[in-house]
């Protein structure tokens, strides 16, 4: 059988920094929800940290979905639940509610339609002061754009023109538009930023 297993490099190199931030903003049991998983190499890392927060990754591809399969067979982690087909546009989503919801570098790599769904998403599930954490490069108004930011924004472009950095002052805005309010933007490697928002 071919391995489904699909690996991106980035994982392994922002995989640390993020744990660093979630230590302190994940509660300390009940669900998360990865929104956008990928590979599935952040939910099998993350559900090894948090053994006592139950994750759940999701896609809305099939080939990433069977990705997290096999790195769930692999790891065999009590506390990783299957993953879900999870389009973020979409209105509905199989579940009813999370504790904390995860993004990892999807904003910038899909149309913003699909953020205006990861927001209303986090409106639906998030209970008062659960958090939503985004990680990826995105553009601050007084913050000067890193030459190679400036270069991925313009190669995401000229593959599909719905696609590039966004400016954290509109995903914020966005965010207060479904009950979610910025708490902190923190600086991370390789010119990326993390956004934790909470839902009031």
């Amino acid at each position: 059988m071919p391995d489904a297993r699909r690996h991106a490099p980035a994982t392994e190199r922002n995989r640390e920094p993020i744990a660093a931030i979630l230590r302190n903003v994940l509660p300390a049991t009940g669900t998360v929800l990865e929104v956008a998983s990928g590979t599935g190499e952040h939910a099998i890392h993350f559900a090894g940290i948090f053994p006592t927060l139950q994750w759940i990754p999701s896609d809305p591809d099939p080939s990433a979905l069977a990705s997290i399969r096999a790195w769930a067979e692999t790891a065999r982690l009590p506390n990783l639940r299957p993953p879900l087909l999870l389009d973020a546009s979409a209105s509905n989503w199989p579940i009813e509610r999370a504790d904390a919801m995860l993004c990892i570098n999807m904003v910038h790599i899909s149309p913003w339609e699909a953020t205006m769904g990861l927001m209303a998403g986090a409106g639906r599930l998030l209970a008062c002061s659960a958090p939503l954490f985004l990680y990826g490069p995105h553009l601050q108004q007084g913050v000067e754009t890193a030459p190679s930011n400036l270069a991925f924004d313009a190669s995401l472009k000229s593959r599909d023109p719905r696609w590039g950095l966004r400016r954290v002052e509109e995903v914020a805005a966005l965010a207060e538009s479904h009950g979610l309010a910025l708490e902190a933007v923190h600086p991370m490697p390789a010119n990326n930023l993390s956004l934790l928002l909470r839902k009031r």
